[in-house]
């Protein structure tokens, strides 16, 4: 009597190694430059706001991982910085966690425009993926914005730069395309167990996407030089109840780097701090699922991005992505 036999006779059923036959899994990264539709298409995918999106290049900071789930196995997608030339150490650290992770995933999904013109980034962006042996799908985005005839020159000018193993032109935006894509990422994926529960979502502590949340109001609200100065941190976040129901208390933190800027996020009567604020405690309450009572301050931390010590303090730690 072999092993599975003797399994199968004490009424043990083996269910990794039954799992192994049936569902696939496997991790699967979004690259691109910033502002490309990166964390868009992610949640899209997820069915609901994990990572923050803005028109502002850099919106993503941190490596984010979120998961799906459905009968056919489990993605686990990795969400990262849009990949660009640094110009501080926050920069040299979003740059790291975005190339890092392309050698750590079984399948690339390189996000472009659908436009025929390489850029910069775009070819460093081929360099890097050069270097690599994991599979890479090359996703179209934004075809909303081009006509159908139009996307065949896209595909020919990228194919001449680099293998694909498969091609999917998506709207992030409006869903377009995006089952075609999934029906794809499956196709390449091997058969193996679940990492996660199926109810899982994302790796992400609440707290941080509560910073996350907020952060995102404020690049929505603030005009393009201030964004790229701020951070924020949660001081308290505790949750209790009242006659009304569960009410979550949240103290935040923006951090800024000049007083300057403090005075804009602040604005006149503090009428801009309250516009980030309301909007923030809107998607808040619709992640939590709950009212949440929030309190929000603005400090100054100058030249906070080229700080190691307080790069880590806000979250943005070398080693723990190591």
């Amino acid at each position: 009597m072999n092993l599975d036999e003797m399994l199968a006779a004490s009424g043990i059923t083996g269910g990794a190694k039954a799992e192994n036959t049936r569902t696939k899994t496997g991790f699967v990264t979004f690259i691109g430059r910033p502002n490309v539709g990166k964390s868009t298409l992610m949640n899209q995918i997820i069915g609901q706001k994990i990572a923050i999106t803005s028109n502002k290049p850099q919106t993503t900071r941190n490596r984010i991982q979120t998961v799906y789930t459905d009968e056919r196995g489990q993605i686990v997608f990795v969400d990262t910085p849009g990949i660009h030339k640094a110009k501080n150490k926050l920069g040299e650290y979003m740059v790291g966690a975005a190339e890092k992770t392309i050698s750590e995933v079984d399948l690339i999904c390189w996000l472009v425009e659908p436009t025929t013109h390489l850029g910069a980034a775009e070819e460093h962006i081929v360099e890097k993926l050069k270097e690599c042996k994991t599979p890479i799908v090359l996703v179209i985005n934004k075809t909303d914005t081009i006509k159908k005839e139009e996307i065949l020159p896209v595909i020919d000018c990228y194919r001449k730069e680099l293998d694909f193993v498969d091609i999917v032109p998506v709207c992030a935006r409006n869903g377009n395309n995006v089952d075609d894509l999934l029906d794809v990422i499956f196709l390449h994926l091997d058969y193996g167990p679940m990492y996660y529960d199926e109810d899982t979502v994302t790796d992400q502590p609440m707290k941080q996407i509560v910073a996350e949340l907020i952060r995102e109001k404020a690049l929505h609200a603030l005009n393009d030089e201030i964004p790229h100065g701020i951070a924020v941190v949660i001081d308290s976040f505790k949750e209790r109840r009242n006659a009304r129901g569960p009410i979550t208390d949240i103290d935040a933190t923006i951090i800024c780097e000049r007083d300057s800027h403090k005075g804009i996020i602040i604005g006149k009567g503090g009428e801009m701090l309250k516009k980030i604020g309301t909007n923030a405690r809107y998607e808040i309450e619709k992640q939590l699922d709950m009212k949440v009572n929030l309190k929000l301050w603005v400090k100054v931390k100058k030249e906070w991005r080229d700080s190691d010590i307080l790069l880590k303090n806000f979250g943005y730690d070398k080693k723990k992505d190591k």
